[in-house]
């Protein structure tokens, strides 16, 4: 290399498609990063992004996401909806329990007998 001269002496790497579709896959299941892929392999950040815009179904450079609010707080309430449906169902079993443990006490007395000991010692 001669003095003065910045240019690398690196050679041209090839990298074979398999291996590519392979780390592409990676990093689409979230297995790797881009930055992992970068430092492993030796290859620039933006090498491993041209592959995963070209191989990758999800990577598109046209694709974008975009996230909005309202669908952010429909999704809230849907979520409390659900939750506060939860807390019915629960508060309903708990009234059913208290229902049938206030029967057991009650015919218990009645008979004037343990029935809730009797039903522990049957098989």
């Amino acid at each position: 290399m001669e003095k003065g001269n910045f240019k690398s002496d690196r050679r041209a790497r090839v990298f074979d498609l398999e291996l590519k579709l392979d780390l592409v896959n990676k990093i689409e299941k979230g297995e790797l990063k881009v930055l992992e892929v970068s430092r492993i392999y030796g290859v620039s950040e933006t090498a491993v992004r041209k592959w995963l815009y070209k191989y990758s179904g999800i990577y598109k450079k046209q694709t974008r996401v975009i996230v909005e609010k309202q669908s952010i707080s429909k999704k809230n309430q849907q979520l409390k909806e659900q939750v506060n449906q939860l807390e019915r169902c629960v508060g309903q079993k708990q009234l059913r329990i208290d229902y049938l443990e206030k029967l057991l006490e009650v015919s218990s007395q009645r008979l004037g007998e343990d029935i809730e000991k009797k039903i522990k010692r049957l098989p």
